[in-house]
Formats: structure tokens, C-alpha cells, sequence
């Protein structure tokens, strides 16, 4: 799955979306509030609310800003009804692809993403079409640079680690939704440094597309990405070596 991950860890990297800081704080914004509204304020009994909280402070969202996001999303300050829908559908090559979207409008939502998908080369499936294909995971990444893979097994296996995988410059660790928060408190206590962590939906297989359609579903992604009710896009494809060197070197 190298293909696949590489990709995210160029642009997590690369901080693909400084450019689009607006949107990014629209996004972090309204985790923050879904996550608040669904498990509560207390970011540490919320596993889901701690790493909203920490993807919006990576993203230099300011403290007052985070505090009155969750406050809107417990109800103690009035905010606007939104709504959480994941769409499925089919990308060029045929890849599998979910998009998480929250809405005031899920009718222009939705109708947005079977646009942008279809004038991409994609495709709106029926609900279920997809899902099947991904599992929900907490995922931490670690730069090589910082720790051995025995320190993270020795630190992580206790605490619920189910996977350790070599990824290149990084290694990624999952385990299940519900030993996230004592993985990363495990990781927190060993004094070992995770460069992001997050509650994701991971493929269980992938598939391996060429450079051209590579370069169709990227362009396909970015659209995607650019809607303003889109929070997070979950696909299975992975990317040749070429077009990942690529991409590192734009």
C-alpha cells in the first residue's frame, strides 16, 4: 500500500493546502463542532474531538476559535444545523471512493459531488457500494528520523497497536477506533513524537492504477476537495513510483 500512503505523506508534508487556508479552517471548524455535538466538550473522554482539536491546531486555528466550536458543537452557543453524510461512488480505473461531507444543504451537496465526479470521470454509486471495501482505524504516523520501529512496538503493542507498517520516511501505526486515545497516550508517556494522528477510513486492499489514470484521479480528488461541504475523500488507489517522484519534486 505504499502507492496510496506515500501520496497523503507528500501532502501532509508539503502542506498542499497553506494555500487554501480559508477552507481548511472551515473544515477543522466544523470537526470540532460534530465531534462536540456527538461524544461531549472534554477532548480527553472525546478521542474524536482530541484529534479534531489537534488537526485544527495544525492548521494555526486560533485558540478562541477552537474553544467557540466546541462550544457551538455541546450547544452552549447557537450555530447552524449541519449534517454528516458519506457518499460512495467510483473514480477513473474504476477506484473505490468515499466522501464524508457535513452540510446545512445536503440536496446542493450531494448534487455537487455526483458533478464533480461525473465530469472527472467518476461516478455516484448506491449506498454500500464501497463501504464494504474500507475499514475505520485510528492511524499515527512517525518520521524514521525520530524513533526505531522496536520503540514503537515496545511502547504501542500493550496499549492496542494492531499494525506497524513501513511506509517509506514514516511508519504507520493503526489499531481500532477504540484504543486510539490509549495508543496515543501511550505514545505521549513514552516521550515518542507522532507527526499526525487521526480516525480515518483505511482501504483493506488497493488498487494499482497507471500514471495517467493516477494523474485523473488526483484532478478528480482536488475537485472533490475543493467543495466546501467536503471534509475528508477516502479512495483505494495507489500511485506508480513515477508519479509519486513526481510529485514530490513539484
Amino acid at each position: 500500500m505504499a502507492g496510496h500512503s506515500k501520496w497523503h505523506n507528500i501532502q501532509h508534508r508539503k502542506g498542499r493546502q497553506d494555500a487554501k487556508k480559508g477552507k481548511i479552517f472551515t473544515k477543522v471548524t466544523k470537526e470540532i463542532m460534530l465531534a462536540a455535538r456527538d461524544g461531549g466538550g472534554e477532548p480527553d473522554m472525546n478521542p474524536r474531538l482530541r484529534a479534531a482539536i489537534d488537526a485544527a491546531k495544525a492548521a494555526n486555528l486560533p485558540k478562541d476559535r477552537i474553544e467557540t466550536a466546541i462550544k457551538k458543537g455541546t450547544g452552549e452557543l447557537a450555530a447552524e444545523q449541519i449534517e454528516e453524510s458519506v457518499y460512495e461512488g467510483y473514480g477513473p480505473g474504476g477506484v473505490a471512493m468515499l466522501v464524508e461531507v457535513a452540510t446545512d444543504n445536503k440536496n446542493r451537496a450531494v448534487a455537487e459531488i455526483r458533478h464533480t465526479l461525473s465530469k472527472n470521470g467518476g461516478s455516484m454509486g448506491e449506498s454500500g457500494c464501497v463501504a464494504w471495501m474500507f475499514d475505520y482505524k485510528g492511524v499515527l504516523s512517525f518520521d524514521k528520523e525520530t524513533c526505531t520501529e522496536e520503540q514503537i512496538m515496545e511502547a504501542g503493542l500493550d496499549a492496542g497497536v494492531e499494525d506497524i507498517l513501513d511506509d517509506g520516511q514514516v511508519w504507520l501505526v493503526r489499531c481500532s477506533p477504540e484504543d486510539f486515545a490509549q495508543v496515543r497516550e501511550a505514545y505521549n508517556q513514552a516521550g515518542i513524537e507522532f507527526t499526525e494522528a487521526s480516525l480515518t477510513m483505511v482501504p483493506k486492499t488497493t488498487v494499482e492504477v497507471d500514471a495517467e489514470t493516477g494523474r485523473r484521479l488526483l484532478k478528480l480528488y482536488d475537485a472533490l476537495d475543493d467543495l466546501d461541504d467536503v471534509q475528508n475523500i477516502h479512495a483505494n488507489f495507489e500511485l506508480p513510483e513515477e508519479l509519486l517522484q513526481e510529485l514530490e519534486t513539484q
